[in-house]
């Protein structure tokens, strides 16, 4: 579609992005502000909180909506739009360390809950709400020994608010909150100097129902349960501190440091360990094998079906003999025939085109290390810039197809490449994002941000879109291969297989089994809140994906055209975009099986998100799939002699 014309814009592109979003931790780069922080011994750290998080919910909500300890004023921290997209919250918090100053039983506060607080307690511990701190951007964690492996340890995003559990001879079932919080920092010291830089931040919550004795002094009061004095410390929560209106709850911690072998710059490593990295594997290799076969099809049609039925056409002598011959040359004078609702075929054409330029640019950055989770926020952020961006992509691609289907209003088709799916997501974020506020979740996008949103795109992503479709409506017509007929031809009847909703259902299955698999760790990733860091295995699994979706349409196309049913333009979108059809069915199906949410307005997130994102992916293989029809097509009526 001579889309490279563009490639001049690129790099600037590129650049753009490159400045703007990646504005924060990388793995592999010193970026500003990103540097390692050195501390010496005594200097001051200080633990920010962010969000509660539940995976029952899924409605985040501030730190300090609950009754807990907070400092004297509550500061918040600088987020990007991403970090506001995903509901993260970052504030400090009473909490402050010295390096390598191990305290012991430190009294933070001491609350007593009134009787909305209480149940606004109990309800987060119901809810199995997580507490997440951050110290030097590394995000807190609870190691938890997995039971089917002997040494392996798997860490667990945050803390829980609480436990719900019964006393030994009770059946009424208490609520019990994690008031002792026993730290660990670990630290990798440099040997030359007494410099050091923080590498692990661990937790072990206590419930504990700490006593004392005489009056309450503050943080000075000396505690029967825990003593630093008498070197008394918290090792289990057997008489644990349960959550009643107007009963006090004393919150303590401890912190230990402890030196590690690990470096800065691997410093996420052990958070992103893959202990199932064999399941990636197979299911590349399952791909793979999909690929192999679609290939081998492929390769079947283009070199021997192909090859002889070109050569067999072009040695036709005379006009009896090519009456007599059956097949896709017959209808040379129609397949090029402009197809019905041609304008929303290049407008849904055009929206895959950016979708996939986003995609591919952010992976690549991905694989890179720009966009690890230690910058929160910074794909989501990247994302948006690059679908932005990418505007021109879209308004370049399809005015180039409007222009060959004859069209002549390119204005108005701009319009509609520019607000029919940002302008469908929208409104279903916008419905969502409603939902959330009525409950009162932090994770409801402020009206400042939603104002930025509607800024880039009306003031960016719109223009970017006129000006593409400015520059590929001025370039001249794609030529067809083959002169259309005045009148269309008859399409004869065809067998029960080649019925289009049978063939287009079909051509979903493949590209959607080569990707169902890493499907499955990122809507863990997403909904059971755990880290996604595989960059490099979704990269091969996007290529897999591009290569199947080109694949199988490009056989549906020809077995359609050899049954003289020339429709392919739609069918060619839908074929490989019905994909996303099983993609949401497995989403319903992922829901009902791994998911533990019980809330009507979660519920409706959950489906409402995967809605945008399966609407995303029709749009995405719709268009690769058109594109190797397109492309194939041209290459075989270009290849033989039409009289």
């Amino acid at each position: 579609m001579e889309i490279s014309r563009l490639r001049g814009l690129l790099p600037w592109i590129i650049a753009l992005v490159i400045v703007v979003s990646v504005a924060g931790p990388a793995a592999a780069f010193y970026l500003p502000g990103v540097a390692p922080a050195d501390f010496q011994k005594k200097d001051m750290l200080f633990v920010k909180v962010n969000k509660l998080s539940s995976i029952k919910t899924q409605l985040p909500y501030s730190y300090y909506s609950l009754p807990y300890c907070h400092p004297d004023t509550i500061v918040d921290s600088a987020e990007n739009l991403g970090e506001v997209l995903r509901g993260d919250r970052i504030e400090n918090s009473p909490y402050v360390f010295q390096m390598r100053e191990p305290q012991m039983c430190q009294i933070v506060c001491k609350i007593t809950p009134n009787d909305k607080e209480a149940k606004e307690l109990k309800e987060k511990i119901e809810d199995e709400y997580r507490v997440n701190m951050i110290l030097d951007n590394l995000p807190l964690v609870v190691p938890i020994k997995r039971l089917d492996q002997d040494s392996a340890i798997v860490y667990q995003h945050g803390f829980h608010v609480g436990v719900k559990g019964q006393y030994s001879g009770s059946k009424e079932e208490k609520y019990f909150i994690h008031n002792h919080l026993s730290f660990l920092v670990k630290y990798h010291k440099d040997t030359q100097t007494e410099l050091a830089r923080i590498v692990g931040f661990e937790v072990k919550p206590f419930s504990v129902k700490h006593e004392f004795e005489g009056e309450w002094n503050g943080n000075k009061t000396r505690l029967s349960t825990c003593d630093p004095h008498a070197k008394r410390s918290v090792m289990n929560s057997d008489s644990p501190q349960e959550v009643e209106a107007n009963k006090d709850i004393i919150f303590t911690y401890d912190v230990e440091f402890e030196e590690s072998a690990i470096k800065w710059a691997s410093r996420w490593d052990t958070y992103l360990l893959m202990t199932d990295d064999q399941i990636h594997w197979f299911s590349i290799v399952n791909s793979l094998m999909i690929v192999l076969f679609l290939s081998g099809m492929v390769a079947m049609i283009m070199l021997r079906t192909l090859y002889r039925d070109i050569s067999k056409y072009n040695q036709l002598e005379t006009q009896e003999e090519a009456q007599e011959e059956t097949g896709w040359k017959l209808v040379h004078g129609d397949v090029f025939r402009p197809p019905s609702n041609s304008d929303l075929l290049c407008v849904y054409v055009g929206t895959g085109v950016q979708f996939f330029g986003m995609l591919l640019v952010t992976m690549m950055f991905a694989v890179l290390g720009f966009l690890s989770p230690s910058n929160r926020g910074g794909l989501m952020t990247a994302m948006l810039l690059l679908w932005v961006f990418m505007g021109l992509f879209a308004g370049y691609s399809s005015s180039r197809l409007y222009k060959m289907f004859k069209g002549a209003e390119w204005k108005k088709l701009t319009l509609r490449t520019a607000f029919t799916f940002p302008g469908i997501v929208f409104a279903i974020f916008f419905v969502l994002n409603a939902l959330i506020w009525g409950e009162k979740s932090s994770g409801a996008v402020p009206f400042t941000t939603m104002f930025a949103l509607v800024l880039l795109w009306f003031g960016i992503s719109v223009p970017l879109v006129f000006v593409g479709s400015y520059i590929g409506f001025k370039k001249p017509a794609i030529e067809d291969p083959v002169k259309t007929n005045k009148i269309p031809r008859q399409i004869p009847e065809q067998a029960w297989y080649m019925n289009p909703i049978f063939s287009i259902l079909i051509g979903g299955i493949l590209p959607f089994g080569a990707v169902f698999i890493e499907l499955f760790f990122i809507l863990t990733s997403i909904w059971l809140h755990q880290f996604y860091y595989i960059f490099g295995f979704l990269f091969l699994v996007f290529v897999i994906l591009i290569i199947t979706c080109a694949e199988i349409t490009i056989v549906l196309c020809y077995f359609q055209l050899c049954s003289e049913d020339y429709l392919w333009w739609w069918r060619s979108y839908l074929t490989s975009g019905s994909s996303a059809l099983y993609l949401f069915l497995y989403a319903t199906f992922y829901f009902f099986t791994k998911l533990d949410i019980t809330k009507l307005v979660s519920g409706i997130l959950y489906f409402g998100y995967m809605l945008i994102a399966s609407y995303a992916f029709f749009v995405l293989t719709g268009t690769i799939g058109f594109y190797a029809c397109f492309w194939f097509t041209r290459l075989i009526y270009s290849s033989v002699k039409i009289d």
